[in-house]
């Protein structure tokens, strides 16, 4: 291998080196300082004469004196099974003083497309624990459902929940004397750009519940270098392409924060002098994002999948942000946490209205959660629209204007996000509890309001004040 010293610039994470011959592009390098110690670093891009490079670990303490060798190789990361439980840095090196990891095999980061041929289509229930997206927004193997907040908002233990709560099991849902065997399960935790604080947090959680038995954790913190921040993701979807597709676990991948992951993309364009796209974005931002969100799936002959949580915040709760923005394209659907809510104490404060979860009709009803999900999921939304397009109304011509029938609706929206919404962090609700929870809801309206429920779920679920008080009187009989 050539040894170059011929450094001719450098411009905040990137180095420009002179060369004489071709040079791979990703290729890993190494530069040596004039001290003697090495830093790793990746190519960014590759000329005939002219090569820039991302450093990892930053480039304060480097000068034209350095030396840099092109390795040959891309970044690859080491996988093996005895990752699970381990937490990593940003560039996949343990930071837990636990033992060195002897990899079964190394893989690239970049990863390998799935064939859409091969893709098989996501319709399998994940019970995540939180009412607000079992039953409205549902979560299905394989699919990439994206977390939109903002900034100070608890979406970060919001993921932490369903990371500790996930359930896959393929009886969810069902009779009680049907099979119960767990199916192999782990989370990947991958965080960028966060704070020691917010890493102290996360660890103490994971490590409370046990959750970090079944999990990999890469943590990528605010004072690391921008260039690493660009590497995690990769990581991380690396190791659980591997656990899924060649040891055959269901695989959640929860990645946060994606907006500290695009400003690194911002910032790296800025030091390469790129022409700037919407808000100073590169314009390739939405190709970038496709790479990683597009990595979630299930492949056809396989047993494990790998599903996305990206979990983002709105730079001024704007979701027309290109970051939002991009996203929504690429993913199926989103859920939002909602700042009024937060304010009033709800948790976790999902607003479910302009949630969506694209694939949830095919991930519910018999064979995956109970044959009533879809219908009661449609009437709680229909109703809790009506009871909330009602409080822009009394705010104008106050209650007593109201009828009866709108009161009940005004008084069925508050009941939704004291009971079903407010579950509390460390509530786990089956997707029984949470259709119970959803009934009880229901039947505080006129049962000629269930118009989007099938008859027979009505007569067999529907407990209004009439049928109470008929039950209460044959119990005393």
């Amino acid at each position: 291998m050539k040894e170059y010293k011929t450094i001719t610039e450098i411009s905040g994470p990137l180095v420009f080196v002179e060369v004489d011959e071709p040079v791979g592009y990703d290729e890993i390098v190494e530069i040596k300082l004039s001290d003697g110690s090495t830093k790793r670093g990746q190519v960014l891009e590759s000329g005939e004469e002219i090569v820039s490079l991302q450093v990892f670990e930053g480039t304060d303490e480097l000068d034209r004196s350095s030396s840099v060798r092109f390795l040959g190789e891309t970044m690859k990361m080491p996988v093996t099974e005895d990752l699970l439980g381990r937490v990593l840095s940003g560039r996949g090196e343990p930071i837990d003083g636990g033992a060195d990891i002897v990899p079964e095999e190394r893989r690239d980061i970049i990863g390998a497309a799935i064939n859409p041929h091969a893709r098989e289509y996501p319709d399998e229930f994940i019970q995540t624990g939180v009412s607000a997206i079992d039953g409205m927004n549902t979560l299905v193997r394989g699919q990439k459902l994206p977390i939109f907040s903002g900034s100070g908002l608890p979406h970060n233990e919001l993921a932490l929940q369903i990371a500790r709560q996930a359930d896959v099991r393929d009886d969810i849902g069902a009779e009680d004397d049907a099979d119960t065997e767990d199916e192999e399960f782990a989370v990947i935790f991958g965080a960028m750009g966060i704070t020691q604080e917010e890493a102290n947090e996360f660890l103490e959680e994971f490590e409370r519940t046990g959750a970090l038995e079944r999990s990999v954790v890469f943590q990528n913190l605010a004072d690391d270098p921008a260039v690493e921040r660009i590497v995690t993701p990769r990581m991380a979807l690396t190791t659980a392409e591997y656990l899924a597709f060649d040891k055959g676990y269901h695989v959640l991948v929860i990645l946060t924060d994606m907006t500290n992951y695009c400003e690194a993309l911002r910032e790296i364009g800025a030091a390469r002098e790129e022409v700037p796209g919407r808000r100073g974005y590169p314009g390739y931002m939405y190709t970038d994002l496709a790479n990683l969100y597009e990595r979630a799936g299930r492949i056809e002959g396989k047993e494990g999948s790998v599903t996305q949580i990206p979990i983002l915040t709105m730079p001024g709760d704007d979701d027309t942000h290109p970051i939002p923005d991009l996203t929504g394209y690429i993913t199926e659907g989103q859920i939002y946490i909602d700042r009024r809510l937060e304010s009033e104490g709800r948790e976790p404060p999902v607003n479910v209205l302009p949630s969506l979860s694209r694939l949830m009709d095919d991930g519910i009803g018999e064979g995956y959660t109970r044959e009533d999900h879809g219908d009661v999921a449609n009437q709680l939304y229909a109703a809790y629209a009506e009871g909330n397009d009602l409080r822009d109304l009394v705010n104008i011509v106050g209650r007593e204007a109201l009828s009866e029938r709108d009161n009940r609706f005004l008084d069925f929206a508050d009941a939704f996000e004291g009971e079903l919404i407010d579950q509390g962090w460390d509530t786990n609700r089956t997707i029984e509890e949470t259709l119970g929870i959803a009934w009880d809801l229901l039947s505080t309206l006129p049962k000629t309001e269930m118009k989007r429920i099938d008859d027979d779920f009505v007569e067999k679920y529907y407990v209004g004040e009439d049928e109470a008080e008929e039950e209460e009187a044959e119990a005393a009989a």
